[in-house]
């Protein structure tokens, strides 16, 4: 089964990192996916760039609008994903509780829906 592991953490944390911490975090970051990789539970990881460069997206009354974002209230803030492909939601849990960033954030994990076309 597929889940999604939501990496949420205060950006401003890695400005507050020394050289030498920081690096340790992304080294051990892509190990972590590399060894998820090695036993076939990987799907992708991808770290994202920060909220100032999103762009929230509508469509209301077939009128696209589109604004700076997202502007949450809350000090943590979406930082990347893994998308992984385990047995069961315990399994789930115990990669999002390895996944470095865990330390300083917290890891959403949620089940990806089977979305079938229904015939008309």
């Amino acid at each position: 089964m597929k889940y999604l592991c939501l990496v949420y953490f205060d950006p401003t944390l890695l400005t507050t990192m020394s050289a030498s911490e920081r690096a340790k975090l992304d080294n051990d970051s892509m190990d972590y996916d590399e060894a998820l990789a090695a036993r076939g539970q990987l799907i992708v990881a991808e770290a994202l760039q920060t909220p100032k460069s999103a762009k929230v997206v509508q469509t209301r009354g077939g009128k696209l609008s589109q604004t700076d974002g997202p502007f949450v209230e809350t000090k943590e803030q979406l930082g990347g994903f893994i998308l992984v492909d385990v047995p069961d939601l315990n399994a789930a849990i115990q990669v999002a509780a390895r996944i470095p960033l865990a330390k300083y954030g917290s890891i959403e994990v949620r089940p990806i829906a089977k979305v079938e076309r229904i015939a008309s």
